[in-house]
């Protein structure tokens, strides 16, 4: 097996990592492999840019790509290579064409080889230097972990790719971001969201934990004074309307599983505790006490803030005490209760009255699962969404309901599809749509679900769930060479296939109309999950 990824297709990501040194937010170089060629499209600049970089030789019979260098080989041997050499400039060396890069990029060609950098940046200084002995640099954090035991050789190949891919989607500290930092992917999204660093914290923990933490801790350096955390920000800007899932507190526990550090945790603790208070004063709109998501007017996207941006919950746009979000914000609080042992009891009152409102407002009786509550209609609603079951995250469930919600996942009219966790239940018919939230797989919504279902004993349930998603992961990995977003429940299409708000007009291309490629917490959760042995 190679070290390294070995699957070619379109649509996957390179980009120099800030872990090897400082990137750009602005203006550093993202390649993205191209269709029905081998070649790589030039990104960020301009997103309509024609740039590329057209390989012109033989066809090769085997391929490396990583997020940060490539090789072709014929015959057993390299002939063209390239390699990302600082954030700005890439190296090719061997049979390399260079198209409609004159606008944004400067070149020169010395011996064969080219150095296209981006303009300002130029460092002619990278010709002098071997083209392996950068992609050795390059390539030693993926050499530094060895190959995982007793796992299929699929979950081998997959894995490499995941840790490459995470590897790429690294900034460094820039601006008010003081330390290392993590994209969902280096383009389009580009800048940092809340929950998915996250979940890259989490799967980073068993390779980096000291870069594990960095990811968390970036999302507080865009903090405000009142305790609120935004949605997403870069070096330079961030979402002042809007926050997200907050899960911080639950990847601040894992990654001080991996390797304890009770400095950070206490320093990191009060800023968590100061969210919670910003969240319990700004999101509970009827004065109940459970939360509600804050409610947009885009029709394909009424709830970001969710990070469920399209699902039929939120197709009213009204207000609605969320199980999903009182889950989170309940497993938080009983979280900080072990941060801050001076004020367990007042964490634990919190988690312990969140919990008893969801089973009074949000458990259906009928359905067997939590729902969402409609605030201003005083009545629950009938879509039945994966959100249903994060109350297993924080202890909410009676055992007895726990079991009525863990029957679900088994039986087909609800959660029991063919992959599972759909995010809307199978009866939902009319609100199903292979689009997103409207049906499709998530991967870390199956990582929470999982963990809920250990909370409660339910382990084979759990397991076969994590196993179904890796196996699913590592059948379009070796077919695509990339990590998708979301997949198909019903296993009928591919996930390329899938739609992302929406079909685009014919002839025409948007970037956030498309299912994203090589996108992070779908790697990074892989990661996580596949070093589980319990999951395997």
């Amino acid at each position: 097996m190679s070290k390294f990824p070995d699957v070619w297709d379109y649509g996957q990501l390179l980009a120099f990592s800030g872990m090897d040194g400082q990137t750009d937010f602005w203006n550093g170089m993202c390649l993205r492999t191209a269709k029905d060629e081998y070649a790589f499209e030039l990104k960020i600049q301009d997103p309509d840019q024609k740039a590329k970089i057209c390989y012109t030789g033989a066809k090769p019979d085997r391929i490396e790509l990583t997020g940060d260098f490539f090789r072709f080989y014929v015959a057993g041997n390299v002939v063209s290579s390239g390699v990302l050499c600082d954030g700005w400039s890439i190296l090719l060396d061997g049979e390399f064409q260079l198209v409609d890069t004159e606008k944004y990029y400067e070149s020169e060609v010395r011996d064969g080889r080219i150095l296209l950098a981006v303009k300002a940046h130029f460092n002619s200084a990278f010709l002098d230097e071997s083209t392996e002995s950068l992609i050795a640099k390059r390539a030693a954090f993926l050499e530094s972990f060895p190959e995982l035991e007793n796992v299929p050789e699929s979950a081998k190949r997959t894995e490499r790719k995941a840790l490459s891919q995470i590897k790429s989607q690294v900034y460094a500290a820039e601006g008010m971001i003081k330390q290392h930092w993590s994209t969902p992917d280096r383009w389009p999204h580009r800048h940092m969201w809340l929950w998915d660093s996250a979940f890259h914290a989490i799967g980073m923990r068993n390779y980096n934990p000291a870069m594990a933490r960095e990811l968390i801790s970036s999302m507080f350096d865009l903090q405000q004074e009142n305790g609120f955390i935004p949605l997403s920000g870069c070096p330079y800007s961030f979402n002042e309307a809007y926050t997200q899932p907050p899960v911080l507190g639950l990847a601040m526990k894992l990654v001080n599983e991996a390797e304890p550090a009770p400095e950070w945790i206490a320093g990191l603790a009060p800023k968590l505790a100061n969210y919670m208070e910003w969240l319990f004063a700004n999101r509970d709109t009827d004065g109940y006490g459970l939360l509600e998501w804050a409610i947009s007017v885009h029709a394909n996207c009424r709830s970001g803030e969710s990070g469920m941006d399209n699902s039929p919950r939120f197709d009213g746009a009204i207000q609605l005490d969320a199980p999903d979000f009182n889950a989170y914000v309940a497993s938080e609080c009983e979280i900080l209760a072990t941060f801050l042992p001076d004020q367990k009891d007042y964490w634990m009152a919190h988690h312990d009255r969140i919990c008893k409102l969801m089973n009074e407002r949000l458990w259906s009786p009928e359905q067997n699962l939590y729902v969402d509550y409609d605030v201003a209609g005083n009545s629950r609603t009938d879509i039945l969404s994966s959100a249903g079951f994060l109350p297993l995250l924080c202890g909410a469930p009676t055992q007895e309901q726990a079991e009525k919600m863990a029957a679900h996942l088994t039986n087909p009219e609800t959660f029991g599809t063919p992959l599972r966790v759909p995010s809307i239940a199978a009866k939902n018919t009319e609100a199903y749509k292979k689009d997103m939230w409207r049906g499709p797989v998530w991967t870390n919504i199956n990582f929470l679900i999982a963990l809920g279902l250990e909370r409660y004993g339910f382990h084979a349930l759990a397991k076969s769930i994590i196993q179904d998603t890796l196996r699913d992961q590592e059948k379009w990995y070796l077919e695509f060479g990339t990590f998708f977003e979301f997949y198909d429940d019903r296993k009928e299409n591919t996930p390329r296939e899938l739609e992302r708000k929406g079909k685009m007009p014919e002839g025409q291309f948007h970037p956030l109309m498309m299912p994203f490629h090589d996108y992070g917490w779908s790697g990074t959760l892989y990661l996580e999950m596949i070093n589980r042995k319990e999951w395997r």
